[in-house]
């Protein structure tokens, strides 16, 4: 079993000291403070490197959320009573899992709560950039639009299309039930093939050869998570395979697509659009993608709903409460598996 899937041998006799890093739901920021001798940040004002490594010098518990990048050197200067990362979302590769384990620091995430609201924004651009939705909004809110007419706002239609799925899992499942009600035709390409009752279920085809999967869909949507393998998978060679007028869709991480390489194909109209909710650079989003009038540009709101947060927050409380009485959190992350 790998080292960080150690847990307390003994319950914690104290209020354990608990940093959070940003500013969660107060009904959540409530709890914290009743169970746990808790320092918020209610400024939610983002940890610098220096704030984070001083939080972890002193605390029991570190709560951090995806803006929080844990690199080896900083676990080495934790404290040696940090005994516990309880990472608020399900993501954790900004956290280095390997440094964690050998510093016998457990390390928690809040799986499966946002994976409906993150699968409806995925459909809100695998909708909304084929039928053109950012461009006909900046055309009305303009005031230049001139009323209907018979060539206006041509988009193209989403039955018999084909999406394809980059990453199948609790996310990339939601959003194939989903776009079977709009008449799309699903493929998906996934580090395993799903069993055959899942795919039959979803009406799913596995195309284990991602090029194969880009050179077949008409719109290709993104969720798997970051790691070495899969930064940069999108770049110009991978993006030129697709079919011209085709899009993309990425609510995983912006790191996924080679942004450059992207953009050209923007640019030269090899493809229609795409609908983004992540970037390298966040919050910083490169001018030429909000300047393209078929790009959606969200503000990284996969999540964003308060019955989401919410649920997150208490996976947190409920991971926290299981290593205060000496029990293995339900939602430990262990090195190598992820």
């Amino acid at each position: 079993m790998p080292a960080n899937a150690t847990f307390s041998e003994r319950p914690i006799d104290h209020k354990p000291k608990v940093v959070v890093t940003r500013h969660l739901m107060p009904s959540v920021e409530e709890r914290m403070c009743e169970l746990f001798d808790t320092t918020l940040n209610r400024a939610d004002i983002p940890f610098t490197r220096d704030r984070l490594i001083a939080a972890m010098q002193g605390a029991d518990v570190l709560v951090p959320t995806v803006t929080d990048r844990i690199d080896a050197e900083m676990i080495e200067q934790a404290g040696p009573q940090l005994r516990l990362i309880a990472n608020f979302g399900a993501g954790t590769e900004h956290i280095d899992l390997a440094a964690a384990a050998g510093r016998k620091i457990i390390v928690t995430n809040t799986p499966g709560v946002f994976t409906d609201d993150t699968a409806d924004i995925a459909m809100c651009g695998i909708i909304g950039v084929p039928r053109r939705i950012r461009e006909g909004v900046a055309l009305v809110r303009s005031g230049k639009w001139s009323g209907w007419a018979p060539s206006g706002m041509l988009g193209r239609r989403l039955g018999g299309k084909v999406l394809g799925i980059v990453g199948m899992g609790r996310i990339g499942q939601a959003v194939a039930f989903r776009a079977r009600a709009f008449g799309l035709t699903v493929i998906y390409n996934n580090r395993k093939q799903l069993p055959s009752a899942i795919e039959t279920m979803l009406g799913a085809r596995f195309v284990g050869d991602l090029d194969a999967l880009l050179r077949e869909a008409d719109i290709v949507t993104l969720h798997c998570p970051l790691s070495e393998e899969t930064h940069g998978l999108l770049d110009a060679r991978r993006i030129g395979l697709m079919k011209p007028g085709g899009s993309i869709i990425n609510t995983a991480r912006g790191e996924l697509i080679d942004q450059e390489a992207l953009i050209a194909a923007l640019e030269s109209g090899h493809l229609a659009g795409a609908g983004l909710d992540v970037y390298p650079d966040e919050p910083r989003v490169d001018k030429r993608l909000l300047k393209h009038p078929n790009v959606m540009t969200l503000p990284h709101i996969g999540s964003a709903t308060a019955e989401g947060r919410e649920a997150s927050g208490e996976k947190v409380i409920a991971n926290i409460r299981f290593w205060m009485d000496g029990h293995r959190p339900p939602d430990q992350v262990l090195e190598g598996l992820v």
